[in-house]
């Protein structure tokens, strides 16, 4: 029983480890003989409500359906440390035949995508970046009349199905720190996993009924995708929060190491990942809803459920944009706390400067040598007061430097204050002739000019 995802059943799982290549090239047998990594689901629908496992045949994907019967066909890629070479290596060991190379070059590609390829549908919400980050998420569907074939990197939650009365999350639990079995017969659940799916906006059997049509397992699958996206980004606030509360409570010990692992940029970074991925979403499975609109055998009311998935998205969005406010904001505040203690220490700094400068001062005058300086009592004899030139000379050079830096702003006063006296001179003027001005044209005309 998988305590966490809720997913169970008798599928047929194959694997392979990255580092076996070289061992099958030797061995001479096929990669899938080594348990390890990849995982197979194969599920046959009724169309009716009704599913089963079936055996991993291909084969049948491109056959023609049976009454309203359809097949789904899961892969689900390692998240490891592996690029996409290896990742296609897996792909091509599980899907050819009867998949062409052409058909997993385009499952497997980074980026957005959805087009015909064959007479399939296929589209992909491929987001580049290391395939072990939590952040990096791929989703990738063939679709035709009778049957879909998904690769997925790594689990995603509420993808498969389950019987309702075989999780714990259908039990009356009791939190504990193992997961065995309690005296009285409920399920102890341990903290972490308690941890796990309060982070989740689902439950992992709510509305998840079983497809019908193969429209209502894509709207099943981009409705996954989007909730695991959503998980994502709940788990993302959820950990902001517990960082501002450190932030605030913390003291100066706590973001200086903060500042020092740079965390917020890292989720900044994240947030931008979070962000190239829903908008790949909202940009394909928008060509996906038009595409799937011409079919006679996709439902009108899963392409409103599209429809709605995509709103869902562009909300998504908006959310990332408001956490990546906050974000900033939380960034900005230790920039300036960090400011403030440089400029705390740059005070203390300055505050010795002030003691020992003009300490300085005095040690430096009565410690000058003045001997062979002109002006003094060694070269003439007559003039015995070689210090008093000295420091007389360096008083004047002193004046001569404060001059030649104070003589812009002087200049530019002095402009300024001839600019306003020429000013109010022209305005005096003015004034003057237009009032003249006005009492000659009053006495031409014979009226009356008050003052």
């Amino acid at each position: 029983m998988d305590l966490a995802g809720g997913e169970c059943g008798n599928t047929s799982d194959e694997y392979m480890p990255s580092d076996a290549t070289s061992t099958t090239k030797e061995a001479g047998l096929p990669r899938s003989h080594f348990p390890g990594a990849v995982k197979q689901r194969a599920y046959r629908f009724d169309g009716i409500g009704n599913y089963s496992t079936k055996e991993w045949d291909l084969t049948e994907a491109n056959g023609s359906g049976n009454g309203g019967e359809f097949s789904w066909y899961h892969v689900e890629l390692p998240k490891g440390n592996q690029n996409l070479a290896v990742s296609t290596q897996y792909l091509i060991d599980v899907l050819c035949p009867p998949l062409k190379l052409n058909d997993i070059l385009t499952l497997v590609s980074n980026g957005p995508f959805c087009g015909h390829v064959d007479g399939a549908l296929v589209f992909r919400v491929n987001s580049p970046g290391p395939a072990e980050s939590n952040f990096t998420l791929r989703l990738a569907a063939r679709v035709t009349e009778n049957s879909v074939v998904t690769v997925s990197l790594g689990r995603v939650p509420r993808l498969g199905f389950s019987p309702t009365g075989q999780s714990l999350l259908s039990e009356i639990p009791s939190v504990g720190g193992d997961g065995e079995k309690g005296g009285s017969g409920s399920f102890v659940i341990p903290e972490h996993v308690l941890e796990f799916l309060l982070t989740m906006n689902h439950s992992e059997e709510a509305d998840n009924p079983v497809p019908k049509t193969v429209s209502n397992l894509v709207v099943h699958i981009i409705d996954t995708h989007v909730d695991h996206v959503q998980d994502i980004v709940t788990k993302l606030e959820m950990e902001l929060d517990s960082v501002e509360l450190e932030v605030d409570k913390g003291g100066s010990s706590l973001k200086k190491q903060m500042l020092d692992d740079r965390k917020f940029p890292k989720m900044h970074l994240n947030l931008q990942h979070l962000l190239q991925v829903v908008s790949h979403g909202e940009q394909v499975f928008l060509r996906v809803k038009e595409k799937c609109a011409t079919k006679s055998w996709f439902a009108s009311e899963d392409i409103v459920a599209l429809e709605e998935l995509i709103g869902r998205l562009r909300r998504l969005k908006e959310n990332l944009g408001f956490i990546t406010n906050r974000v900033t904001a939380v960034q900005a505040g230790l920039d300036s706390w960090q400011s403030e203690q440089i400029n705390r220490k740059l005070y203390y700094l300055s505050f010795l400067s002030m003691i020992f400068l003009p300490l300085s001062i005095v040690t430096g005058i009565f410690g000058m040598n003045v001997g062979g300086v002109p002006w003094t009592d060694q070269r003439d004899p007559e003039l015995k007061d070689g210090f008093i030139n000295v420091m007389t000379v360096c008083v004047v050079i002193l004046f001569l430097l404060l001059f030649c830096f104070t003589f812009p702003s002087l200049y530019a006063r002095l402009s300024a204050c001839r600019r306003k006296r020429a000013l109010k001179k022209s305005w005096s003027i003015n004034r003057k002739a237009f009032l003249r001005g006005t009492l000659n044209s009053g006495l031409q005309r014979g009226d009356y000019t008050r003052i």
